[in-house]
């Protein structure tokens, strides 16, 4: 129990840095794909999402992006993850995002919580800025994927209980999809995480991929 409480504090800070860490951008790996207007998929989310000392290629939207073009699909992913980033200051950047795209997006997966989480940040306050951050995207006519989160086990059963329950609940009031966990393929495999012990590798980003692609292949449909 103790590996697994040490596991997944130490997974969830995959979320929490602070500085921008990813290497120099490789570029999408490019993979063919059908011709014609592409849907779009927003990544919104912190470092799990921004490839924290990974090459853009390697980050989730980009593996994301080539697994769903392999099965045939003509997709493209945005990387909006930002290292650090928490509910509030998601929130915050938004519509920012949203307004800068040349393209709506169809679908937009919502990656953000660990850090309200790690920091000891009251679970009603992370709940209110994904309802917003969810709201607005409804408001616009896109469809969401949560991905979920969930609290390390020592922050206690209260805690864990409070924080745990937000993904499901937004999932259903905005007719979601979700993932139940987005980490959970890297808790029992540390050769998944990186030597600093915190961040996935190329490989735990596809385990993550791996996990969570039938899903928003669901979403997409």
């Amino acid at each position: 129990m103790r590996k697994l409480i040490a596991a997944i504090a130490a997974l969830a800070l995959s979320a929490c840095g602070q500085a921008e860490g990813n290497k120099a951008d490789g570029g999408t790996a490019e993979v063919d794909a059908p011709v014609g207007q592409p849907t779009m998929v927003l990544a919104f989310g912190d470092s799990l999402f921004a490839g924290y000392n990974l090459p853009r290629s390697a980050a989730y939207p980009a593996q994301l992006e080539q697994a769903l073009r392999q099965r045939g699909m003509n997709v493209r992913v945005q990387n909006a993850g930002v290292s650090g980033d928490t509910t509030s200051a998601g929130r915050q950047r938004l519509s920012f995002v949203l307004d800068s795209m040349t393209v709506k997006p169809d679908v937009a997966l919502v990656e953000l919580g660990a850090n309200d989480m790690l920091r000891g940040l009251p679970p009603a306050q992370a709940r209110q800025n994904l309802d917003a951050i969810m709201a607005e995207l409804d408001r616009r006519d896109i469809d969401i994927v949560v991905m979920g989160m969930k609290a390390a086990p020592n922050l206690g059963g209260d805690y864990a209980g409070e924080f745990n329950a937000i993904f499901p609940d937004l999932a259903d009031k905005y007719d979601a999809e979700i993932v139940p966990f987005f980490i959970e393929p890297l808790i029992f495999n540390r050769s998944l995480v990186q030597s600093d012990q915190i961040h996935p590798t190329a490989d735990g980003v596809k385990a993550m991929v791996e996990e969570s692609v039938d899903t928003i292949e669901d979403a997409l449909d």
